[in-house]
């Protein structure tokens, strides 16, 4: 349990110090240079979507954690990165990105945000923020580009 907490702590500090020098970064250099994205990065790669996240913006992303993939039933990220699931990915990942620059203090209770991907997601703000029930632990870390919030789960459109 402490070892738990030491590495949660540790990895939310090096998030925290990342998020001090983020905003002469674009977003997906933010996610590669903060080390808990790796998955999330490689699934961007795949999609297509690099240039993209590196584009002018401004985009808002809720940025699940390498853990929150894990999180996901087993073979599911390697089935969404095959090549012939490009499509079910993108839909998945620009289910996570709001066009413009949505900080924490712009977020309400009962807020339906409307996604990239077209559907919209719903914060809620009653114990913490949440987006479509997922937490978000590191909220406002700034990029050139926009702004990303770190969330504890993968977020799902309907199929």
């Amino acid at each position: 349990m402490i070892r738990r907490t030491f590495i949660a702590l540790t990895a939310a500090a090096s998030l925290m110090s990342t998020a001090a020098f983020a905003a002469d970064k674009d977003i997906v250099d933010t996610a590669v240079d903060a080390g808990s994205f790796t998955t999330l990065v490689a699934a961007v790669q795949a999609a297509g979507l690099v240039d993209t996240l590196k584009g002018e913006g401004p985009f808002t992303v809720f940025a699940p954690t390498d853990e929150a993939f894990a999180a996901l039933p087993a073979g599911t990220v390697e089935e969404l990165l095959k090549p012939e699931n490009k499509d079910k990915l993108i839909s998945i990942l620009t289910y996570h990105v709001v066009a413009g620059k949505v900080m924490s203090t712009d977020l309400t209770e009962g807020m339906m945000a409307p996604t990239v991907q077209g559907s919209d997601v719903t914060i809620t703000l009653d114990g913490g923020a949440k987006v479509n029930g997922a937490n978000v632990t590191t909220a406002d870390i700034e990029a050139s580009n926009g702004v990303i919030h770190v969330i504890d789960a993968v977020i799902l459109p309907s199929m």
